[in-house]
């Protein structure tokens, strides 16, 4: 038999081995998830709740709520003594299956975060082939977890898609929230020297209206789901939440900051100065020379004036010099505040163990045990900071100079 032969009968013989498509799974016979969240009862059980997708009322893209006659999610809620069995609890009210690997979103409330920690409740989730590793992490923040499933959004139709987007957004222009999927906080849960930090959620307005469709078909929504501030862990139990310009301090540590804003005082008048920050870095080093390691902090930012309520010539170079000098002094204390802060709750959620692990393993290894409670809340911390003021905007000085004149 010739070797065109042999090859043609091994291909033919082969093709009898494909099983097609043995994992077929149709689309009816899907519930497919958006999202899932977390809560504890009275009882101590776990309320789980699943927002699934109604297919049919998202007809025509993601955007746009408000213009269907029906909502596009649905939301079941179950409890259980374990994440798992309320999984299955849920199971037994839906006449699908339940479809994960859509889920883009798990929600905590505070409660769980606070006393059970997240190792308690994100193996079920890690274990769970389907779930995808990148599906981001959120807190409720002083409302339920559940209730941020069940609010009807009206820009984006899911409302998992409005948490999202909101985080992508806030994070790439405020610099005061930053997104965190499960592998994020696994990563860090197994790491040594470092603590997590999740964003936080939270609903303002009427909870009860938020989930009637009502709610998405006014101009002026009765209730909205807001990014509220940054969860801070230690030992995978939430103990603070950082708000505003200290949530700020901590991007601006993590060199997480995108684009973010720093206002400046002048001539006596508060915030009248708005510097726009469009670029930035920053470098953690450790010194391991002495018994309690050294961390130096190095920032770089450039950006531009973006707003001047107030007289000022900005075509002087001693000006700018001077905005500079302002601005260094203004983010070394936000960081230098937030360091302090943070030493305080006695939780390293900046890395600064890792540094030291980096730079002298040896020592680190006689330290790792006790770091938080007694080696990190004593370090000394150097904040060092340049600040450039690259462009004014589409004017130098401002109408009010032109006023006076």
């Amino acid at each position: 038999m010739s070797r065109k032969s042999i090859s043609l009968y091994l291909l033919i013989a082969s093709i009898s081995f494909l099983s097609g498509c043995w994992s077929q799974k149709e689309l009816n016979e899907l519930a497919i998830i958006s999202a899932m969240s977390i809560d504890k009862n009275e009882d101590g059980q776990y309320i789980k709740t699943i927002q699934l997708i109604n297919p049919s009322n998202v007809a025509g893209g993601l955007q746009g709520g408000g213009g269907g006659q029906s909502p596009a999610v649905t939301v079941y809620t179950a409890t259980g003594d374990s994440v798992l069995e309320a999984h299955f609890n849920a199971s037994s009210k839906i006449s699908r299956k339940l479809y994960h690997a859509h889920a883009n979103l798990i929600v905590l409330s505070e409660e769980v975060a606070k006393e059970d920690g997240l190792e308690n409740v994100l193996d079920a989730f890690e274990r769970e082939p389907e779930i995808r590793s990148t599906t981001r992490l959120v807190i409720a923040h002083n409302t339920k977890a559940g209730d941020l499933l069940k609010s009807l959004t009206g820009v984006d139709k899911i409302p998992a898609e409005k948490v999202n987007g909101t985080l992508e957004f806030t994070e790439q222009s405020r610099g005061a929230n930053m997104e965190v999927s499960l592998q994020d906080v696994i990563k860090v849960l197994t790491a040594e020297g470092k603590e997590p930090v999740i964003s936080g959620f939270s609903m303002k307005g009427d909870i009860e209206k938020g989930k009637k469709m009502e709610n998405i078909q006014k101009s002026e929504l009765d209730t909205t789901l807001e990014a509220d501030g940054l969860a801070i862990f230690k030992e995978g139990k939430l103990i603070d939440w950082y708000q505003d310009d200290m949530a700020k301090g901590v991007l601006w540590v993590l060199d997480k900051i995108k684009e973010t804003d720093v206002e400046l005082d002048r001539d006596g008048k508060k915030n009248v100065i708005v510097y726009n920050v469009f670029r930035q870095r920053t470098k953690v080093s450790a010194d391991t020379k002495n018994d309690i390691p050294t961390i130096t902090i190095n920032v770089r930012a450039e950006g531009d004036i973006r707003e001047v309520r107030t007289q000022i010539n900005l075509n002087d170079p001693k000006v700018i010099l001077e905005l500079e000098k302002e601005l260094e002094n203004n983010i070394k204390t936000l960081l230098e505040e937030t360091i302090k802060r943070t030493q305080q709750n006695q939780t390293d959620i900046f890395g600064f163990g890792e540094e030291v692990h980096r730079s002298n393993p040896k020592k680190w290894k006689n330290m790792k045990n006790d770091w938080n409670n007694n080696y990190f809340p004593n370090l000394n911390v150097q904040v060092n900071v340049e600040a450039f003021v690259r462009r004014s905007g589409l004017r130098s000085n401002s109408f009010f100079s032109d006023m006076k004149d």
